[in-house]
């Protein structure tokens, strides 16, 4: 099965060995998406709806790169530092997926960047 890397213009270094997304077979593959500039430094500490909408768009532009659109996606891992945040992430989340909503679980863990509220990794069909 061939796999094709999708990198998005203006995308930063990555922390690890890793690339922002994975197509392979129809199905995209979207790495765990931190808040990130290019520059690897957190956007927006301590604003969990923010950082939920910097990491939103970022995993969109990884979709499009891929030829896809956010209606695409059918699963979502989303990874918090507190629950207290998880109200400001689900109302910024609901926007960005306003029909059918994808499969998805939310768990509470610790995230690589300290000042990091919310992760996010996706997966997508992408239409052929």
């Amino acid at each position: 099965m061939p796999k094709q890397v999708v990198i998005p213009p203006g995308t930063g270094k990555p922390l690890a060995p890793y690339v922002p997304g994975t197509l392979a077979d129809g199905v995209l593959y979207v790495s765990g998406t931190l808040p990130l500039d290019a520059d690897a430094h957190v956007v927006h500490a301590g604003d969990a709806a923010a950082q939920t909408r910097h990491v939103l768009e970022t995993i969109k532009g990884v979709v499009e790169a891929a030829g896809g659109t956010m209606d695409d996606v059918t699963f979502n891992h989303v990874f918090l530092a507190d629950w207290a945040d998880y109200a400001a992430i689900n109302a910024v989340y609901a926007a960005y997926f306003p029909g059918d909503k994808p499969a998805r679980y939310c768990i509470q863990c610790g995230l690589v960047k300290p000042d990091a509220r919310v992760e996010i990794a996706s997966i997508a069909h992408i239409g052929r």
